[in-house]
């Protein structure tokens, strides 16, 4: 029910995530005669998909993107994105995927769900394209403006987790953002993560610099929510300014349409690894659940790749991954002291 689009852009993602995993089931949650509406508008367009794997569950209140942290917590507790992380907290579903209002989500997931042994705040994480042709995961997105040296060390933990894909096992790099790679560099909280950082049992790669985010320097790339939030913005505005550009440049004349024409199998594969779409869906790490963050301007396209990022999180137990990674550093830590 949430976004800026609501239905018309979760309702045909659901049907196209359904469509491209055969295993999976999805359990929609907000008002049931517009979803049941949609299903059935939508479904011509994805006869493969049995909507037995669908079960739409009614909630009576929607959460609006104005809604302030305490309406949405305390006085719209039958909102969708309520029974929805409940339902995560039931068993009833294994991850959880909202467009609405990123501060009430935050804050009615630590509610409900409440955060993992070990960790203090849950922190939001997303993959941004590096020239390598992969993603660097960056966390923390804006969740924490205010941060200690600790809440550095646990954010590279759990992003550790969620970066640890590899079949080998092998540690993803850590790099902690800073203003330059030397370690004289950065405020007191910067130079206190690294140092703890360093003595960790995560691979860490040593202190990086924005750039460092899109050459793929390292794996996953840590830091407080109040920078972590700019670079995101930054890279929301780049990515629109590019595309506008390309279109810009297409049209201008005949000459360049010509050209075009030519290089227009580059342009769109360009495109395609710029599109921010392709990596919509922020994890809230941190919690006892799955949660997952889509940006609220999402479109179907957009809205389908969260749908999988969660998908792919609940299939490789990310939960119990960022459980036995802090559990080896409180170990680690005695083993020094």
């Amino acid at each position: 029910m949430g976004g800026d689009v609501g239905i018309p852009a979760t309702v045909p993602a659901a049907l196209a995530f359904l469509e491209r995993n055969p295993a999976a089931t999805l359990l929609l949650v907000g008002q049931s005669p517009l979803i049941d509406k949609a299903l059935e508008q939508y479904k011509p367009r994805f006869a493969s998909v049995d909507l037995d794997r669908i079960q739409v569950q009614h909630a009576e209140e929607v959460v609006s993107m104005d809604d302030s942290v305490e309406v949405a917590l305390r006085r719209k507790k039958d909102s969708s994105m309520r029974v929805a992380i409940e339902a995560v907290k039931a068993g009833d579903a294994q991850a959880c995927v909202s467009a609405g209002n990123t501060g009430a989500l935050m804050a009615i997931s630590r509610y409900v769900l409440k955060t993992l042994d070990g960790i203090d705040r849950p922190a939001i994480a997303t993959d941004l394209p590096n020239q390598t042709g992969g993603a660097t995961t960056v966390l923390d997105l804006g969740a924490n403006v205010d941060c200690t040296a600790e809440h550095l060390l646990q954010f590279a933990i759990m992003g550790t987790a969620l970066a640890q894909t590899s079949p080998s096992g092998a540690l993803p790099s850590v790099g902690l953002l800073n203003i330059g790679e030397e370690i004289i560099k950065g405020n007191d909280v910067v130079k206190q993560a690294a140092e703890l950082l360093r003595h960790s049992p995560l691979n860490f790669h040593g202190n990086v610099e924005g750039n460092d985010i899109f050459k793929g320097t390292v794996d996953v790339v840590v830091c407080d929510g109040f920078v972590g939030n700019v670079v995101l913005k930054s890279v929301e505005g780049l990515a629109h300014m590019l595309g506008s550009m390309i279109r810009e440049e297409f049209y201008r004349s005949t000459l360049t349409r010509l050209a075009g024409l030519v290089v227009r199998p580059v342009l769109n594969r360009f495109r395609r690894r710029v599109d921010n779409r392709r990596y919509n869906g922020a994890a809230l790490l941190g919690l006892r659940g799955i949660v997952f963050k889509s940006h609220g301007s999402a479109d179907d396209y957009a809205f389908r790749h969260a749908l999988q990022r969660a998908h792919d999180a609940a299939a490789i137990d990310l939960l119990d991954r960022i459980s036995s990674s802090v559990l080896a550093l409180t170990s680690h830590q005695d083993r020094s002291a």
